[in-house]
C-alpha cells in the first residue's frame, strides 16, 4: 500500500559537530600530562617543547592552562619548575580551576623516558592537526549547505581550511651554513650541468639574458600608458613559451575576449598584416593556405584563455589552482590588474583594494610556485613630464604603491613616439623595454622594435630577418 504524501517522511537532521554526535575528538591525555611533567622537571624539555608545540595541541582545557603558564613564564625568563608554574597559574586565577597544586605534583611524577620526548611531541601534533581536520570539515559542511554563500568564496573557504589545518606540522628546523652551503653547491652543480634558462623563457634572448627566464613564485608586473603595446607584448610572451617551448600557459583577459586574442595571435604567427586577419582587405589564395599552415603549431599549443570580464580576485586564485593541477600551467598572464575586482569590503577605497588585488597576486605565484606576469595601467605623469623625461618611473604605476612593493620585476614598455620623443619616421618602431625594478638581478633598458601591422616585438638583431621577409611579400604580391 502506498504512503500517504507526507507520512513516515525522514526529516532532514540538523548539522552536528563531533562532540554533539556523541564522538571524542582525537587526544592524547596521558601524553599530555607525561609532557607537561617533563617540563616541571627537565629544563632541558622546556624550550623544545615550546618551539615544537602550541597550546592548541594540549586538548584537556586544564593542561593547556598548564601549558600556557610555562609559556608566559619562559617569555620572562624565568625558571619553570612546581613554585613557579603554581604561582603564576594563582596570578592568572586558572590555579584551583585545574584542580590545585596536587594537579602539578601528580605531573611531576608521570614523566616518562626523556629519550621518548621527541615522540611524545609528534603524537600531540597529530592529534592537533586531526582535530582541526574535523573542525574545518564541519565548517565547510556547514557553509555548503548555506544556500546564500558565493561557491567561490565556499571553495576558497575549503582550501584555505585544510591548508591551514595542516600547514602547523611544516615548521622548517633551523639549518647550519654549512648544510646550506653544500646545498648551494649541489644546486650550482646542476645548473652548470645543464644549459638554458633556469626559468619559464621570454622567448627575447636579451630580456632572458637578464632574469635567466620568468621565475618561480615571482610576481612580474608589466606596465604601460593604453595603447602602447603591453597587451602584445605579453601575448608574445605567452605565445613564445607555449608554442616554441611547450610550456603550458593561462591567459586571464579581463578587458579584451577570446576571439580579438587569438586574431591577434594569429596575425604574429602567420606574419600577415593585421588589416588582412581582421577582416578589412581580402585573403588572396596563397595567404589562405600561409594561414592554414603556419597556425598548425598555434592549434597544437598548451595555451589557456579566460575571458571573463571584472574577474573577482578570489575567482582568478580558486581557477588559478585548477589550471596548475590539472593542466600542468607553468605561467599566468593577467590583463590587466586594475580591472580584477577585490573583496567587497573594500569596494569604493581603491587603494585599499588594488593593493589587496596586488597582495593576492604575489601570495598566489608564491603558493603556487609559479611566475604569474600581471599588467598594469601607468598615470598620467610619465607623458606629463614629456622631454627626455618621458620614460615611466615606479611612482608612475596607477592607484597603490603596493604594486611596486609586491612585485619582483617591474617592466615598462616606452614608445618615444607616443610621447613625442620620435625625430624621424624610422624611429616610430624603436620601443624600450624598460627593467626598472629586479629584486634579484640587474635592472637596464632593452631596445626592440614593435610591428604593429603584425603585433610582434623584435629584437634589433631581428630587424634585418623581419625587413627581409616584408620585401619578399612585397615580391609576392607585385607578381601577382
Amino acid at each position: 500500500m502506498a504512503e500517504a504524501p507526507g507520512k513516515n517522511r525522514r526529516k532532514p537532521q540538523p548539522l552536528l559537530s563531533a562532540p554533539e554526535m556523541g564522538n571524542t575528538p582525537p587526544q592524547a591525555l596521558e601524553v599530555e600530562e607525561a609532557v607537561l611533567g617533563a617540563m616541571l622537571v627537565l629544563p632541558s624539555v622546556v624550550d623544545q617543547a615550546i618551539e615544537e608545540l602550541t597550546p592548541s595541541c594540549f586538548y584537556n582545557e586544564h593542561h593547556r592552562m598548564i601549558f600556557e603558564a610555562m609559556v608566559a613564564l619562559n617569555l620572562k625568563h624565568e625558571a619553570i619548575d612546581l613554585i613557579t608554574v603554581t604561582e603564576r597559574l594563582r596570578q592568572d586565577g586558572n590555579l584551583e580551576t585545574i584542580g590545585g597544586p596536587v594537579v602539578l605534583t601528580g605531573m611531576s611524577m608521570k614523566v616518562g623516558a626523556a629519550v621518548n620526548i621527541e615522540y611524545y611531541f609528534k603524537i600531540l601534533r597529530q592529534k592537533s592537526i586531526q582535530r582541526d581536520l574535523i573542525e574545518a570539515s564541519y565548517t565547510i559542511l556547514k557553509a555548503s549547505f548555506d544556500e546564500s554563500t558565493n561557491v567561490d568564496e565556499l571553495v576558497d573557504l575549503a582550501q584555505s581550511k585544510i591548508f591551514d589545518a595542516v600547514k602547523q606540522d611544516g615548521k622548517r628546523e633551523v639549518q647550519t651554513v654549512g648544510a646550506l652551503l653544500n646545498d648551494a653547491i649541489s644546486e650550482i652543480q646542476r645548473k652548470q650541468s645543464e644549459e638554458g634558462l633556469s626559468g619559464v623563457p621570454s622567448g627575447f634572448s636579451s630580456l632572458d639574458h637578464v632574469t635567466m627566464g620568468w621565475q618561480r613564485s615571482d610576481l612580474i608586473i608589466l606596465a604601460a600608458r593604453p595603447s602602447v603595446g603591453k597587451t602584445a607584448f605579453a601575448l608574445n610572451i605567452a605565445r613564445n613559451a607555449a608554442v616554441d617551448h611547450n610550456i603550458p600557459v593561462a591567459i586571464f583577459s579581463l578587458e579584451m575576449s577570446s576571439l580579438q586574442l587569438v586574431l591577434r595571435l594569429m596575425t604574429t604567427e602567420t606574419g600577415l598584416p593585421a588589416d588582412k586577419i581582421k577582416g578589412g582587405s581580402k585573403l588572396e589564395a596563397y595567404e589562405w593556405e600561409q594561414l592554414e599552415y603556419r597556425i598548425k603549431n598555434l592549434s597544437k599549443a598548451p595555451l589557456y584563455i579566460d575571458d571573463t570580464p571584472s574577474l573577482p580576485i578570489m575567482e582568478f586564485r580558486n581557477k588559478a589552482k585548477m589550471l596548475v593541477k590539472q593542466k600542468g600551467v607553468r605561467l599566468i598572464v593577467v590583463d590587466y590588474l586594475q580591472l580584477m575586482q577585490g573583496p567587497p569590503d573594500l569596494r569604493g577605497m581603491r587603494e585599499q583594494e588594488v593593493a589587496f588585488i596586488s597582495r593576492t597576486l604575489k601570495a598566489t605565484a608564491k603558493e603556487l610556485n609559479i611566475p604569474i606576469i600581471a599588467l598594469s595601467q601607468l598615470s598620467r605623469n610619465a607623458v606629463q613630464r614629456g622631454g627626455s623625461a618621458g620614460k615611466p618611473m615606479l611612482s608612475d604605476l596607477r592607484e597603490s604603491g603596493a604594486i611596486e612593493q609586491d612585485a619582483d620585476i617591474v617592466i615598462f614598455i616606452h614608445r618615444p613616439d607616443f610621447v613625442g620623443l620620435s625625430e624621424n619616421e624610422a624611429d616610430k618602431e624603436k620601443t624600450w623595454v624598460i627593467l626598472a625594478k629586479h629584486r634579484n638581478g640587474a635592472t637596464g633598458d632593452i631596445m626592440m622594435l614593435f610591428k604593429s601591422d603584425r603585433v610582434k616585438f623584435v629584437e634589433m638583431d631581428e630587424a634585418l630577418d623581419i625587413q627581409a621577409a616584408g620585401m619578399a611579400y612585397e615580391s609576392g604580391m607585385n607578381s601577382l
